[in-house]
Parts: structure tokens; sequence; C-alpha cells
């Protein structure tokens, strides 16, 4: 029995490595072939692009199994913030394939109507920039889908590996892989994704609740550091006096590859 629990522990280590290279690998395949595409000229028309329930839910349930599925929530309060994090992942998509509300509430005040947007156009940020005669249309979408592609993609690559990296590690500090560059990488993760898409399909409840969602897993982070150092002491102190919670010392990193090299 001594000899099965390491064997299969180290099994599970690396079946995590696996599952998260296989979600960094499926969404910077997602990006490479956003990128390889050229602009999108033409657009499905209001009719043929909304009421796509079918779409709304597979989207939903693909960004909620790798959400919950790699920052699987402990305590009321990280049940409180996946709870709202996913709320803001289904209103999102519910406007983007279902009923876009936004648009019903826009498109008066420009005098258009709700039905001159269709798939194209419904990328709002692209819109406003052909409408201001700054970037075609087309043009407009590449650019906000590219971004928010290379954001989602860095966002998910953040919660796979922070996820692989401190599973199962609930009673010691863990310093090394992702977390020697920053304390909460799962969280800079949800951020940028929340970010990311709010610059590919901006809706007024999505806008709304991006900063709310912000400062929840900033203070979240907070919480989790105040833990940490009850547990660990001056352990945690020393850690947190050379990894960030969130930026990366870009130049406190280079001096440190300097100093290796050296």
């Amino acid at each position: 029995m001594k000899e099965f629990r390491p064997a299969a522990w180290m099994i599970w280590r690396w079946l995590r490595w696996l599952i998260a290279f296989a979600v960094i690998g499926f969404w910077v395949w997602l990006f490479v072939v956003q990128v390889s595409m050229p602009p999108m000229e033409y657009s499905l028309p209001f009719e043929d692009w909304y009421g796509n329930w079918r779409d709304a839910f597979i989207v939903s349930a693909v960004f909620l199994a790798f959400i919950l599925g790699l920052v699987w929530p402990r305590g009321r309060a990280q049940w409180r913030n996946a709870g709202i994090y996913s709320a803001f992942l289904i209103s999102l998509f519910v406007e983007m394939f279902g009923i876009p509300l936004t648009i019903y509430v826009v498109a008066p005040f420009f005098h258009l109507r709700a039905l001159d947007f269709g798939m194209n156009e419904s990328h709002l940020w692209a819109y406003l920039l052909d409408r201001a005669d700054m970037v075609p249309l087309a043009w407009g979408v590449y650019l906000v889908m590219t971004v928010s592609m290379a954001f989602i993609a860095i966002g998910l690559a953040l919660v796979a590996i922070g996820w692989a990296r401190v599973f199962g590690a609930r009673y010691e500090l863990v310093t090394s892989g992702i977390y020697r560059f920053v304390r909460h990488p799962q969280y800079l993760g949800l951020i940028l994704v929340v970010i990311a898409l709010n610059i590919q399909w901006p809706t007024i409840p999505t806008l709304l609740m991006a900063p709310i969602l912000i400062v929840m897993y900033v203070r979240q982070a907070r919480r989790e550091d105040r833990e940490l150092e009850a547990r660990f002491g001056s352990a945690f102190l020393s850690y947190a006096s050379r990894a960030p919670a969130f930026i990366p010392r870009l130049r406190q990193q280079s001096t440190l590859a300097e100093q290796t090299k050296g």
C-alpha cells in the first residue's frame, strides 16, 4: 500500500500537467486559427445570427467547465465569487448568441434599428471604430478578435498552469514554477479573461460586472495572503517580498536571470 500511493500520486501529477497542456494547446490553436484567418468581409444578418440557443449553451458550458474545473471553489467566499463569474459568462453568451439586450438598448441612441446589427456589427468596439472612419468593420472585427483571443489564451494558460502546480498543496507554501513570478496566477488569469471577453463582445451587464469581478478577485487574493501569512509567518512574508500578487516584476526577473547566467 505504501508503494502504491506514491506511484498513484506521480501518475496524477503527470495527468494534471497533461490536462493543463491540453487546455493551453486548445486555446493557442484557436488563437493561431484566428490570426491566420483573413478579415471577415461577410456578416450574418440579425435573424441568422441571433436566437442560436444551442451555441449559447455549448459555449457557456465549455467556459464554465474550464473555469470551475480548474479553479474549484473552496469555502463560501470562493463559491460566491464563482457564482458571480458564472453569471458573467452566461449573461455574455446569452447576448452573444441568443437575445442582444444591449443592442436593443443602444441602437435607438444612434438612430439605428436592432435589425441592423448582425454578426460583425455586434462586435461593438469594431462597429464604433468603423462608424468613426478609423478602421473598416472587417479589420476592426479582426483586431478585437485577435486581441481578445490572445488575452483568453494567456488567461486560461495561467489558470491551467496554476491549477496543475498548486493542486493538492493546501498545507504547503508553493513558491516555484509560475508562483515564482506571481502569487495569484489563477486570479490574474480569470481577470484577463474578463477583460478579453469585454473586448470581444461588450455588453451593458458584462461592462458593469467587470470591475466588480476584478475587485472581487483582488480582495480574495488579499484574504488568502492573510491566511498564508498566519499559517507560514516569515516564510510567506519573504516570499511575498519577492513575488508580487498579480503583475510580475520584469526588471527584477531579468536581474535574476543575469545573475544566474553570471
